[in-house]
């Protein structure tokens, strides 16, 4: 009854953990966020003479959101948006007053020229929710026509906001590469543990943490994706766009060796459940690559290409091809993914895939 509650309760800490880390890691978007719709709103008073201006921060805020990720292009298409749909809908009520067939017709309208101009889901999106707030809750005919210039004095500061971005996503690739490794270091080291000393518990444990790993993979993707977009579209950071884009080409071949990880852990725990013997060598070749794995990780983490952890994994390669095959199908298969994850890790260091699969010897008979 207890470990259920312990597992449970690890989970719960875990996932306490998770958010506060995910919001630390937003702290600055939010901040942003709130600076520009105080911005948004103080210009649309103080130099417009706009005396409520709703859209203003609106704008400002809906075109930042929390992800960096292609933000140029999301503030054009929400300002734009958002002046659609609240010109529109200023022109009719102006002409047809409100109601619900008004409505209707507004929201098609501006849905449809939204789409006429080629617009993406965001853009129609926008257009049709900011002409239903014009049309319905804020009907007076003195703020007509000047509503939509909001929309575009909270997108014109939101403009100027995406393009100051802070390091943490530029930074985010390799610290989310280096987790990988690290993980990836780990579950190796304790599949080693676990051919040595036989145990089904622990094996069967180990399997279940490394089929929990796809989520480390998808955050990397995400967070390459978006250091890849900031150093597009800011210009205060096209300096670092090599080393990006370096970091996110290294995200296929970690992604790769973690999947041969987990079938190697698949392995060690079938072999652990069934009591087949694995070879004593195998299990010091996975420890071996844990520790090369462990050089890889700690260059990334330097925010070095881990070209340093290279020789580490040649000699380790090389070894694969010495130790003695097993008739074994478990064995073998283990022997295969050790063999993998090293072409896949010296990927990581920048050899090529020629390069990375003709350093591995043949195996051993």
């Amino acid at each position: 009854m207890d470990a259920p509650l312990d597992r449970l309760w690890a989970r719960g800490r875990l996932s306490a953990r998770q958010r506060v880390s995910r919001w630390r890691g937003k702290m600055f978007a939010v901040a942003q966020c709130s600076i520009a719709a105080g911005v948004a709103w103080l210009v649309a008073t103080e130099v417009f003479g706009h005396t409520t201006p709703f859209f203003a921060p609106v704008a400002a805020v809906v075109s930042l959101g929390t992800s960096y990720g292609q933000r140029l292009r999301r503030v054009a298409e929400v300002t734009v948006g958002v002046a659609i749909g609240v010109f529109i809908a200023d022109v009719l009520v102006l002409w047809l007053g409100t109601g619900a067939w008004q409505l209707s017709l507004i929201v098609a309208l501006a849905m449809s020229t939204a789409l006429l101009l080629d617009a993406g889901i965001l853009f129609v999106n926008q257009a049709a929710v900011q002409s239903i707030v014009v049309a319905t809750l804020i009907t007076n005919p003195a703020d007509a026509l000047t509503r939509w210039t909001d929309a575009l004095i909270g997108g014109a500061v939101a403009l100027v906001a995406a393009a100051v971005v802070p390091a943490a996503p530029l930074r985010r690739p390799r610290e989310q590469a280096a987790a990988v490794a690290r993980k990836i270091a780990a579950l190796l080291r304790a599949a080693s543990q676990v051919m040595i000393d036989g145990e089904s518990q622990p094996a069967l444990d180990l399997l279940a943490d490394a089929r929990a790993t796809d989520r480390m993979i998808r955050e990397l993707q995400a967070a390459a994706s978006e250091g890849m977009s900031v150093v597009s579209s800011s210009p205060f950071r096209r300096r670092h766009r090599e080393p990006v884009r370096q970091m996110a080409e290294l995200v296929d071949p970690l992604d790769r060796a973690l999947r041969s990880t987990r079938v190697l852990v698949r392995q060690v725990a079938v072999a652990a459940y069934r009591r087949r013997e694995v070879p004593g060598s195998y299990a010091d070749l996975t420890a071996d690559l844990a520790l090369a794995v462990d050089e890889v990780a700690a260059e990334l983490a330097g925010n070095r290409m881990p070209v340093a952890a290279r020789d580490g994994l040649l000699a380790l390669g090389m070894a694969t091809g010495l130790v003695e095959r097993t008739s074994e199908l478990t064995g073998a298969a283990i022997l295969a993914q050790v063999r993998s994850i090293t072409v896949d890790m010296l990927l990581v260091t920048g050899m090529d895939q020629l390069e990375a699969t003709d350093a591995l010897p043949p195996p051993g008979r």
